[in-house]
């Protein structure tokens, strides 16, 4: 495995998955949110199968019809934190 790193327009060397086991947990964290949020940064190229978007399109059409049936994330995180 070969990760080629990114930050802030300057290419970086490759990593290699033996020198990712060589990190800390908490440096692999890390190493794992740089490369989701250079992923974040441009979601329409995430690729999507059409199950997903057929999958999204049934939700937001639910939504529309119902949207007093929808609970706010922090209720919903509320109820999780909740059962702990």
């Amino acid at each position: 495995m070969n990760l080629w790193l990114h930050q802030k327009g300057d290419f970086m060397d490759t990593l290699t998955k033996s020198d990712v086991l060589k990190l800390s947990v908490a440096e692999r964290i890390q190493l794992v949110e740089d490369i989701w949020d250079t992923i974040a940064e441009n979601p329409e190229e995430v690729p999507q199968t059409e199950e997903k978007k057929a999958e999204l399109d049934r939700r937001l059409e639910a939504h529309q019809q119902h949207p007093d049936a929808a609970i706010p994330g922090d209720t919903v995180l509320k109820r999780i934190r909740s059962r702990r």
